[in-house]
Formats: structure tokens, C-alpha cells, sequence
């Protein structure tokens, strides 16, 4: 007798449905086919030991599982249940007439109970879409995959649970989900303020100018100075995340199993800091099986990398395409992937070496050319993609002691959401376009007019601090969101002065 079952793969950020079909045949031995993985050809051991664990038998018999369609690779441990189930109803042992109507996914242990999965909330988007009659997954899950509406969830504990529903003799409660009012109360859960911050005033005015205008920072200052500090609490001030982006952000971390047990739909934004001795493929995303990455992880959130000079110079350079793409497509031999990766990057590295040039206080005692060597390590193509370049120096006693009310995140946010609303207003009619940063050299021209005496400032600015060409883009950018933040329409002379002090690393004076 042929059984069938549905189950489902993760295909980069999406999923695709698998047909499982089981036969019994005369013979021996138990046989999966279908490309898969070893994770799944062990499936054989956890099905045997869990369905005895409940008083069934394991079919002495030829027993044929194929794994449909046989021509794409299936991976992981989430083929268990769906494979016992089958096993079970073409060997007679169980009359499940509802089998093949429904989803099912779980890793068994040997004693029948189930385990976690990756990548719930893709596959039932993917099972809504297909019109399964319900979803059967691991309890644990289920918050994740009730965000999706109009879809039956049923979480389940052990391989018995699935048996006596199937059979009529359990009825299962649909787990539910409210995910707007969930997504709602807690949209504004950061655990580090910009209240918490004493002085470094032109540092919070540099993060709310990126976060209003979605640009890209670079912070250069000594060790101690607060560099890690502040970039810590940019996610606090950036608009709060869309019910939309939310959803493609979990997505992204339901495939890599960053969600944890019982966990539902992403509310803030990620802040994502991965080590400098990480690798360009973990960055990236990529692997024999392309998978996203850090860039990924942080989507619609902050990637910091934190001391820059440190991070392999491969590393950096696989981030120049995605940076101005907002995508990073992965090729291999049989497939190729797109992963989102719309993130702000966040920068810090020391001045030199040894972390004191320039220092108030402390000498510097780096050997000449030293400076220029360490900055060298950063690519003027890395660069050109980073908007502002802001110089941190250390908190003086006085300031750091001072007995004053600093501004709350959630002031600072609400100019940062009005500056968004003219910038979305702006660009309502340019597809891919949400953001100042996002504008093209074509769209600056029509978008940044700017007056004769501004012209005459950049030229001056250009001459005197030896500003590449690259810089003069950068500086309309930065100078259009300042305005924005202020309300206006027009781009005045005080903007652009204001957007000049944000090219410190493109001046000839800089480590002379």
C-alpha cells in the first residue's frame, strides 16, 4: 500500500512543499530517495525507536520513502514525523484518511517527542499558499508559525499526539496568535537609551542625521571613548519597524534558527556585530548549501563592525556590491539565491595602532607612516559607500559627572520619523527608493539644487581639505536629510557647512 505525506524544505528564504510517498514491497532493508541528506537517511534509527516506544512496529519489509521532487537536495531532521506517519498508514498500523491534507514537519527523539525546527515561518507562508487544511509541527514552534493567518496551527509534543489526531481520538487546540497587538506592545523594547549617554553631543547629532536619513557611519576615535557605546543604541532612534518588514526579518532568522523556542514575529530592529575574525561567507551569507548571513541577519536593522581595520581586507570588499545593491545574490552550480540585506552600516575604528593620535591628553607612539598604513587597510571603494566620517573624542570628567537631563531615544526618534515622512513623500514614485541615502547621482541633481553661495562653500571645502569627487555626492545627501530634519524644503548654506564636517577621512589634512 503507497501512503502519502507533505512536508516542506527551506530554499534560501523561502520554502517549497515535498511529497513524501512511502511503499511496502517484499524485500528487506528501509530505503530514502530523493537526494537526501545524511540527516534524513538517519531518519531511519528515530522513526524505528520512536513508533516502538508506543506499541507499533517497524515493517519487516522493503520499505521505500521518496522524498518528491527527487531532483532537489532535502536537508535536516524536520522529515521524522511525516515519514513515521507515512510508514505507519501504508504498513496498515493506522487509519489517517486526513494524512495528506495536511503539513507536518518534526525532528523525533528516540522516545517518540519532538524537537524544534528551522525555518517555520517561511513553510507556513508556503502552506497557507498551497491550501493545506493545517499545519502539525512541533509544540515549540507553533507561536511562530500562528503569525500567519487564515492557516490551523497545531503544535504537538510526541509522535502519539499526531497518531490519535489523525485517528479522531484527540482533538487539538489551533495555536493563536494576535500579531498586531504582539507586534504592537513591543515595537519599543531597546534596552539601551540615548538618555544613558553624558556629552558626545556631535556623536548623537551624527546618528540621528544617519538614522534619518538612512546613511551609513563611520566612527574614528581612541579606546574608551564610547564608540561601541553609541552605536549600540542607534537601533532606539530608527523608525519602527512596518507589520511588512518585520515579517521579511523573521523570515530571514526562522531559516537559521535565531528565533529560539516559543518565539514569534521580530518587533525591533536587529543590531547585528559580528567578530572581525569573521569569514567573507559568513558575512555574506553563502556555503556548499547558500545560506544567509550576517549582512542578512541585519536587514532592515544596524550591522556594526566594530575596530574595521582589524577585518580582513576580503572580507570587507564581498560587502561593496550589497551595500549599493541592498541584495546579495549567491551563485552556485544548480542554483542561484537572492538574500535581502537593506541594513545601515555602522563602523568604529581607533585614529592608529596604538589608539591615540590625535588625543587630547595621551601621545601618540606609532612610528611614522604607521597611521597612514592602518587607515590604508580600509579601501577608498569601502569608503566611498560610508556617508559620514565622525571623529570621537574622549568625555571629560566634568561632563561625564554632570548632574543633567540628556534626551531620551524616543525624542530623538520622533524627528527621526518626521524626516522619514518627507523622504517617503518624496520618493512615493520611485520604485526601491526609501531614503535619502538610497538616492542615484541622477536623482541628486533634480532632488538637491542647492544656491550659488552653497557652490562656492563646497568648492572651497573641496580645494581646501582636497575632497574627492566621490565626497561631493555624499555631501548633498547628508546635507538634503539635515534639512529634512529641520522641515525644510530648500538646502540651505547652514546644511551644507554642517554636511562638510562629515568627511573627515576624505581630507588631505587628515593623519599628516
Amino acid at each position: 500500500m503507497i501512503s502519502k505525506t507533505y512536508g516542506a524544505s527551506v530554499v534560501g528564504v523561502d520554502a517549497n512543499i515535498i511529497t513524501l510517498e512511502v511503499n511496502i514491497l517484499k524485500g528487506t532493508r528501509f530505503h530514502i530517495v530523493g537526494l537526501p541528506d545524511s540527516a534524513v537517511k538517519e531518519s531511519e534509527q528515530r522513526v524505528e525507536s520512536s513508533i516502538k516506544c508506543y506499541g507499533f512496529r517497524m515493517p519487516r519489509q522493503k520499505v521505500v520513502v521518496n522524498l518528491a521532487p527527487a531532483d532537489v537536495r532535502k536537508e535536516g531532521s524536520a522529515y521524522d514525523l511525516p515519514i513515521a506517519l507515512a510508514v505507519l498508514k501504508a504498513s496498515n498500523q493506522i487509519d489517517a484518511p486526513e494524512l495528506d491534507n495536511y503539513l507536518i514537519l518534526g525532528e523525533l527523539s528516540l522516545d517518540g517527542m519532538l524537537r524544534p525546527i528551522k525555518g517555520v515561518l517561511p513553510i507556513a507562508i508556503e502552506a497557507r499558499k498551497m491550501g493545506f487544511k493545517g499545519f502539525i509541527l512541533p509544540k515549540s514552534n507553533a507561536s511562530e508559525a500562528a503569525i500567519v493567518n487564515n492557516l490551523n496551527v497545531y503544535g504537538i509534543e510526541n509522535i502519539v499526539e499526531a497518531i490519535d489526531f489523525f485517528e479522531g481520538k484527540l482533538d487539538l487546540t489551533c495555536a493563536q496568535s494576535n500579531t498586531r497587538d504582539v507586534f504592537a506592545h513591543r515595537q519599543n523594547e531597546y534596552e539601551a537609551d540615548f538618555s544613558d549617554v553624558q556629552g558626545q553631543e556631535n556623536i548623537k547629532r551624527a546618528l540621528e542625521i544617519a538614522a534619518a536619513g538612512g546613511h551609513n557611519v563611520i566612527m574614528i576615535g581612541p579606546p574608551g571613548a564610547g564608540k561601541t557605546m553609541l552605536a549600540k543604541r542607534l537601533p532606539s532612534i530608527l523608525p519602527p519597524l512596518s507589520l511588512q518588514e518585520a515579517l521579511e526579518t523573521t523570515k530571514i532568522h526562522s531559516v537559521l534558527g535565531k528565533l529560539g523556542e516559543d518565539a514569534s514575529l521580530i518587533a525591533t530592529r536587529p543590531f547585528r556585530s559580528p567578530h572581525h575574525t569573521v569569514s567573507d561567507v559568513a558575512l555574506v551569507g553563502g556555503g556548499q548549501i547558500p545560506q544567509p548571513g550576517e549582512i542578512s541577519l541585519a536587514h532592515n536593522g544596524v550591522l556594526f563592525l566594530d575596530e574595521l581595520p582589524e577585518y580582513k581586507r576580503t572580507v570587507l570588499e564581498v560587502m561593496r556590491q550589497p551595500l549599493e545593491e541592498r541584495c546579495v545574490t549567491i551563485s552556485r552550480a544548480k542554483i542561484t539565491l537572492d538574500f535581502p540585506c537593506n541594513f545601515m552600516l555602522i563602523a568604529s575604528m581607533n585614529p592608529c595602532p596604538c589608539g591615540y593620535y590625535n588625543h587630547p591628553d595621551k601621545e601618540c607612539v606609532c612610528a611614522p607612516g604607521s597611521v597612514h598604513r592602518y587607515l590604508n587597510k580600509i579601501s577608498g571603494p569601502l569608503l566611498d559607500r560610508i556617508d559620514l566620517h565622525v571623529e570621537v573624542t574622549p568625555v571629560s570628567f566634568d561632563e561625564m559627572t554632570a548632574n543633567r537631563k540628556n534626551e531620551t531615544s524616543a525624542e530623538i526618534r520622533e524627528r527621526v520619523i518626521r524626516a522619514r515622512h518627507h523622504q517617503q513623500e518624496r520618493f512615493k514614485q520611485v520604485k526601491g527608493v526609501h531614503s535619502n541615502a538610497m538616492m542615484s547621482p541622477q536623482m541628486l541633481k533634480k532632488i538637491c539644487p542647492i544656491t550659488a553661495a552653497s557652490k562656492s562653500l563646497l568648492k572651497t571645502a573641496m580645494d581646501k581639505f582636497g575632497l574627492s569627487a566621490r565626497a561631493y555626492d555624499r555631501i548633498l545627501r547628508v546635507a538634503r536629510t539635515i534639512a529634512d530634519l529641520e522641515g525644510k524644503e530648500d538646502i540651505d548654506l547652514i546644511h551644507i557647512a554642517e554636511a562638510i564636517q562629515f568627511r573627515t577621512l576624505d581630507r588631505n589634512t587628515w593623519a599628516s
